[in-house]
């Protein structure tokens, strides 16, 4: 049960290039605070990287007297670079992400041919078993398992808020694609229903915002809109009901354009390829291993 008094402070921060939201999540008496989801900018036309988004979160930071203690993935994401590596270097804060990603490397390192990659978890200092819990100063977190989206999705809930990665988006965005490797319609919808279950008060803080409708970005809701209101799961009576509408909607999706990119570089803790002989990094783009794709 989440108790009604604890309400930490949460800052937003989007990102228009991949319609991604950080977050900086801090306790109001201690001043410590956790970073979730930060994207490293990285531009797929000229291949350069920077650190603009991540920069950006470290001023909010130090202008508001926070102090780092985590720094936490919910997903090895599709669609942005992790700056998880370049934080921890700039503010020592643990790196987090669940004990499934285990499973996302296995399958991943297998694509990519990668027979020499670390398919442990060991990029991260702390893997998140379901229903662990830690604290960001005086703030408890609980960690909820919620696969379906990929096979090591996880809910952070952090004092009255979770924060629901690509689970769920806002009401009118409705929910995550299922058709990555590892992903599940079928455990979406079970990971959804154990969201909801929680006090209908919960702030929801969803990972991206598409901005259907053209409208301005918007990331935060509860659970009594989400379950009133989400255009896919108020409309879906049940389980069958719910992965017949999503495996029909996921077949007209193209796979995200940074797909094979950020994949790579996102199960490894954030961390770009080693440099080669040549002092130059290089991403690996394995041909024809998605299938046949939904062509944009």
């Amino acid at each position: 049960m989440i108790e009604a008094a604890i309400r930490p402070d949460v800052h937003a921060f989007f990102d228009k290039r991949t319609s991604s939201v950080q977050y900086v999540v801090s306790d109001p008496g201690t001043r410590q605070c956790a970073i979730i989801d930060p994207v490293l900018d990285f531009d797929e036309k000229s291949g350069a990287t920077a650190t603009f988004n991540a920069d950006q979160i470290l001023e909010h930071i130090d202008a508001n007297g926070l102090t780092v203690q985590w720094i936490l993935d919910t997903h090895p994401h599709a669609d942005h670079f992790s700056a998880a590596h370049y934080l921890k270097s700039m503010t020592g804060a643990i790196t987090a992400i669940g004990s499934h990603i285990v499973d996302v490397q296995a399958l991943w390192k297998r694509l990519y041919n990668w027979p020499d990659f670390r398919a442990d978890g060991s990029q991260w200092e702390r893997l998140f078993k379901p229903g662990d819990r830690f604290s960001i100063g005086d703030v408890d977190v609980t960690v909820m398992f919620s696969p379906g989206h990929t096979l090591a999705s996880i809910t952070y809930v952090i004092g009255d808020a979770a924060f629901v990665h690509d689970t769920m988006f806002m009401p009118d965005g409705g929910t995550a694609r299922t058709d990555f490797p590892g992903g599940s319609a079928e455990q979406l919808w079970r990971s959804i229903e154990a969201i909801l279950a929680l006090p209908d008060e919960t702030r929801i803080f969803v990972g991206h915002d598409y901005q259907p409708g053209g409208r301005g970005p918007r990331w935060e809701s509860t659970v009594a809109e989400q379950k009133s209101s989400n255009i896919h799961v108020s409309r879906c009576a049940n389980e069958a009901e719910f992965v017949a509408m999503r495996q029909a909607r996921d077949r007209t999706l193209p796979m995200p354009k940074l797909i094979l990119a950020a994949l790579q570089v996102n199960i490894n803790g954030g961390q770009l390829p080693e440099a080669e002989a040549n002092g130059q990094r290089y991403l690996k783009i394995p041909l024809n291993a998605l299938g046949a794709p939904k062509w944009d």
